[in-house]
């Protein structure tokens, strides 16, 4: 099994828990920031031993539970400790009434002394009927809390535990992870105060209102570079094409289908960003006309698609800092053939994988890329976790930031797709 890295290797979390039904979303929680690196203390109020044991979160974190002032007989300074500590502090669930505490600053139990007693980030969850969320009073908290710098995450709509439905329900504790994945970087992360456009996804292009030309890309290295530079603290903007994957919390997420779509999102965004890293799969070709009714097989007998190349675009993305990384994917010799692409489209590198390899390419976890510079050199990295290689492309086009020597476009280009129009026949049936 491969390592992945992990963006809270030695940080520590604490994870407050509340008195709401929602507390067993929590476990989870718990149990992903420690996967993901993270000492976490689980600080419990006496209403959330009601809904959950502080033996699951001591199994899941492999530390002590502390669940009140007084744990060990005696009044205890652990929540000092903890607090000062820690690099952030997550509160999920946190109910009306703990919101309240915090925002006038309670502290009549362990976790809010630790809150007080800490300077870190701190992010709340919370979880409440709907009209306890609606209440002037919880919204004045909440107004108080966020001029203090509180980072909310939810609440959203649905199903209450009353039975009613309405604003008030926990945010899914991956959205909940993310969040604090987000502040954590924005804090801590070498890639704070900088600005990371991805691109993720294969484009399509429609022949008919239900067909489309596609590719097989699952979207999955862009996403997973955009959560790298989310961790690292940059403010990312994900343009991304449908996939079936869960759009990332901690960043700006713009959904699109076509190239053209894609283009009209990612230019602008460019002017004002630091890095853009190319990762989505672009069509080469479209349709040369798109019909607007469904194309019927029955008053066919064959069908003969006439496609059009699709001008390469990525040398116009510029900006006044802008680094530019691009993507090549190709089927044997990818590293020889992502050459020419670093110059032409004005990049620092190319990302270069043979998607023919095993484990490499279109719907898997991992990938074995070749960074390729402008001057032929090549660094071939082994096979990694599609996370990995996001950070290791963070990595390399870090220097460039830094040092301030940005490669520039020429301008327009011309693809290296002949202007002759391709014709694609398929065999006929019968």
């Amino acid at each position: 099994m491969l390592t992945e890295p992990t963006p809270f290797n030695g940080r520590n979390i604490v994870l407050g828990v509340t008195g709401s039904i929602a507390a067993y979303k929590s476990a989870y929680i718990a149990s992903r920031l420690t996967q993901l690196g993270a000492t976490v203390n689980v600080v419990m109020t006496e209403a959330a031993t009601r809904f959950i044991g502080p033996a699951t979160f001591a199994g899941l974190t492999h530390r002590r539970v502390s669940t009140s002032l007084w744990d060990q007989g005696t009044a205890s300074i652990d929540h000092v400790e903890l607090g000062v500590n820690a690099d952030c502090v997550l509160v999920a669930p946190a109910t009306a009434n703990s919101i309240a505490k915090l925002a006038l600053g309670i502290t009549d139990d362990a976790l809010t002394a630790t809150i007080l007693a800490s300077r870190a980030p701190l992010v709340i969850a919370p979880a409440m009927d709907a009209d306890m969320y609606a209440s002037a009073s919880t919204q004045a908290n909440f107004d108080t809390l966020r001029r203090a710098g509180a980072k909310f995450v939810g609440p959203e709509s649905g199903r209450l535990a009353s039975g009613l439905s309405g604003a008030g329900r926990m945010a899914e504790p991956d959205e909940i992870v993310d969040t604090v994945r987000s502040v954590i970087g924005s804090t801590l992360g070498d890639y704070a105060g900088r600005s990371v456009v991805v691109t993720a996804g294969g484009t399509r292009e429609p022949l008919d209102p239900v067909r489309v030309i596609t590719n097989r890309s699952s979207g999955k290295m862009g996403y997973e570079t955009a959560k790298a530079a989310r961790d690292r603290g940059a403010d990312v903007t994900l343009v991304t094409t449908p996939t079936a994957l869960r759009h990332p919390a901690g960043m700006t997420v713009l959904q699109v289908e076509t190239v053209e779509q894609m283009r009209d999102a990612v230019l602008p965004a460019c002017k004002v960003a630091d890095l853009l890293i190319m990762a989505a799969a672009i069509s080469d070709f479209k349709p040369s006309a798109q019909s607007d009714t469904k194309i019927k097989k029955s008053e066919t007998h064959g069908l003969t698609l006439e496609l059009e190349p699709i001008q390469d675009w990525m040398p116009d993305a510029i900006g006044d800092r802008l680094i530019k990384v691009a993507f090549a994917a190709e089927t044997g010799d990818a590293a020889a053939k992502a050459v020419e692409k670093v110059s032409r489209k004005g990049a620092a590198f190319t990302v270069a994988n043979d998607i023919s390899e095993v484990g490499s390419g279109f719907g898997v976890d991992t990938n074995r890329v070749d960074i390729v510079k402008s001057d032929g050199s090549v660094e071939a990295l082994p096979l990694m976790t599609k996370y990995a290689v996001g950070n290791a492309i963070l990595d390399r086009a870090l220097p460039y930031l830094r040092s301030g020597e940005y490669p520039k476009t020429g301008g327009k280009h011309e693809t290296l797709l002949a202007k002759t129009k391709t014709r694609i026949r398929p065999a006929r049936r019968g």
